[in-house]
């Protein structure tokens, strides 16, 4: 599973202003500049996530944008389902956007990879943005783990 630029930049603004809760609005434009993101892009992104009740927009001066929810019940899996759609690694799982194929019958990995599907989705549901905020940032070790990296292709 890989989460699409879009998703990737909502995920950044969300964490901004879960960083922000209760303490005032943001600007798009400081969200823009914090998160690195080109603002006009964020502002269509935003006005998704006001759409979905998970952020709210305030106007005026020191207008910007707050959380509409709170962190705890946001959760990632809502997100990337919204902003991307599909879980599964291969179409012959999906529940949305499923494709037939003919070796379903008799395919020996089909089952891996449902379970995958199945793992990451109860992991990104579980993960709310209270609870990955709460959370530290991943080190350059644990990415690079040889265990993980020699000659796996990851």
């Amino acid at each position: 599973m890989k989460i699409s630029r879009k998703t990737d930049y909502a995920l950044r603004a969300l964490f901004t202003l879960v960083e922000h809760y209760h303490r005032g609005p943001v600007s798009v434009r400081e969200l823009a500049r914090r998160n690195d993101v080109p603002k006009r892009f964020l502002e269509q992104i935003m006005l998704e996530m006001k759409v979905k009740g998970w952020v709210a927009s305030v106007m005026g001066k020191q207008g910007g944008y707050v959380l509409a929810k709170s962190p705890e019940s946001i959760t990632v899996g809502q997100v990337v389902r919204h902003f991307d759609g599909v879980m599964s690694p291969i179409a012959c799982v999906s529940v949305h956007h499923y494709q037939p194929c003919s070796q379903e019958p008799i395919c020996r990995f089909r089952r891996l990879f449902l379970d995958v599907r199945n793992h990451a989705s109860r992991l990104l549901e579980s993960a709310t943005l209270a609870s990955i905020y709460q959370g530290k940032p991943v080190r350059p070790e644990e990415v690079f783990a040889l265990e993980l990296t020699g000659g796996a292709g990851i």
